[in-house]
């Protein structure tokens, strides 16, 4: 794992001055899963044949390329379409299928680059918190086998964390790549709604999804988010805002930032382990000049709720594609409506099926008003509580889960407490801003995320701050991997 601990300078350095090659980085992505993948269980489908030639075909161009991604390993989550690799939302319905097309943001990776490596495990359409709702395997976190390494984004935070690849995308919804970015150790970003194109990405709630980067270090995420970012005609919600050069913003430097700490982040429920990490790297970044000052998000305890039913209302919608007929798994019947009956009652595993009935309940007749219409008005009022907050002040930080990473089973039997772990990034979502998780130090020997969230299109900030906190705590988080072996 030696050369992916090396930063994205140093590598593109090397690579550009031949003392390494693309085929030895590809190498080491493929040893690493060997030897790790068979415990973490992160990859659903390896590319190795085809980023293997790509490897070589690239080797030839060392010295004259200045793509951003220039021969670097990269993992994607299993919701994000691959022409020819088989992309499963980690469910049974679509076990077999391969996409005819690229998703924009895998097109962009590969105009820069960058090299597939494979496909990464997830909750089940993205739909949990952990990873044990995946059909095929639950992958388990790094730091501790025996515990969740979060989700839905769980197998692209685990790959990262475990050193099988330096860079990964994930999907967030409702904090499913900061959350496992957060038990995992890792950095993770959420970014604004519409920076990064959703074209290719399987739909879970369209108004809510947004793609994003998961990597070792601050400075890799932006690069990667770099790549990726900026408007698509094939998505008419990416936002034709330009692109600014985040790595631009890596200065260090944070004198006279208005950092604003919710009370609401730090109350009830919170651990104290996590407490104490978060408020210590607080008190780092006021020691490098920033002002730190308490302020309220008063409808932020609604949010929890009100995703709910909006995420759902939304899945039962994007989930109705999957019938049997046009792609995925088709269960043979008697007549049309017992194939559909048969195929989405195999093909959809439990909390798949939970949601989509919650959904379809709060857009029927009769409950469409008291359900969805006032979960959309409480979204608005949770939006106008970060828009208020941000006349006055740059950047929101508090924790990004409230707990370290849970035990696989410990939960998973109590759906509404599985929810609640989502408590402190769902608002991040329904008001549709950038936030950052990035490592703050450990609780009882488990790594906590610090959650740092920002204005509309201001990812700059963001990083900058996230940036400035990581090189001044220097604390090089790694799991020892012990008892991880294939």
């Amino acid at each position: 794992m030696a050369l992916f601990d090396e930063s994205y300078k140093a590598l593109q350095d090397r690579l550009h001055k031949k003392d390494l090659s693309v085929t030895e980085l590809v190498n080491e992505a493929y040893e690493n899963i060997k030897k790790t993948d068979g415990s973490v269980h992160a990859f659903l489908t390896l590319n190795e044949e085809a980023a293997r030639q790509q490897a070589q075909a690239l080797d030839a161009e060392r010295g004259h390329s200045q793509a951003t991604l220039f021969g670097l390993p990269i993992g994607i989550k299993d919701n994000i379409v691959t022409k020819g690799l088989k992309t499963t939302a980690a469910s049974q319905l679509l076990a077999n299928f391969e996409p005819l097309h690229h998703a924009t943001v895998v097109e962009r990776i590969q105009a820069q680059q960058g090299i597939v490596i494979g496909k990464l495990n997830m909750d089940e359409f993205a739909m949990g918190s952990s990873n044990e709702n995946s059909s095929f395997y639950t992958t388990r976190n790094p730091w501790d086998l025996e515990r969740v390494p979060g989700g839905s984004s769980g197998g692209s935070a685990a790959a990262v964390a475990a050193g099988m690849v330096p860079f990964s995308l994930g999907s967030d919804t409702g904090g499913s790549i900061r959350q496992p970015a957060a038990f995992c150790g890792v950095v993770g970003m959420k970014p604004t709604y519409g920076r990064v194109s959703r074209f290719g990405l399987i739909a879970f709630a369209s108004s809510l999804d947004q793609i994003g980067p998961l990597t070792t270090t601050v400075e890799n995420n932006a690069h990667l988010l770099q790549a990726i970012s900026g408007v698509d005609a094939y998505d008419s919600t990416s936002a034709d805002v330009a692109v600014p050069d985040f790595t631009k913003a890596l200065t260090g430097e944070v004198k006279g930032l208005r950092i604003a700490v919710p009370k609401e982040y730090l109350g009830e429920g919170v651990s104290a382990g996590v407490k104490a990490a978060v408020k210590k790297a607080i008190a780092q970044l006021e020691a490098l000049g920033a002002s730190v000052e308490e302020v309220s998000l008063p409808h932020s305890k609604y949010a929890v709720a009100t995703y709910y039913l909006l995420a759902s209302s939304e899945a039962s919608a994007n989930l109705a594609r999957f019938d049997g007929v046009r792609y995925g798994v088709r269960k043979e019947a008697d007549n049309l409506i017992d194939m559909y009956k048969k195929t989405r009652s195999e093909g959809f595993g439990d909390e798949v099926k939970r949601r989509i009935m919650l959904g379809t309940f709060a857009l029927s007749s009769g409950y469409y008003d008291a359900y969805y219409k006032k979960a959309q008005k409480v979204r608005t009022l949770i939006k106008r509580d970060f828009e208020k907050v941000f006349e006055n002040f740059d950047v929101v930080i508090g924790p990004t889960t409230p707990t370290t990473a849970f035990k696989i089973g410990e939960k998973i039997d109590d759906p509404l407490t599985m929810y609640a772990n989502d408590i402190l990034t769902i608002p991040v979502n329904l008001a549709g801003v950038p936030a950052i998780s990035v490592p703050c130090g450990l609780a009882e020997g488990l790594p906590v995320g610090l959650q740092i969230i920002g204005k509309p299109f201001d990812e700059a900030t963001v990083y900058r701050t996230a940036h400035a906190y990581e090189q001044a705590a220097n604390l090089k988080l790694a799991p020892s991997l012990e008892g991880v072996n294939a």
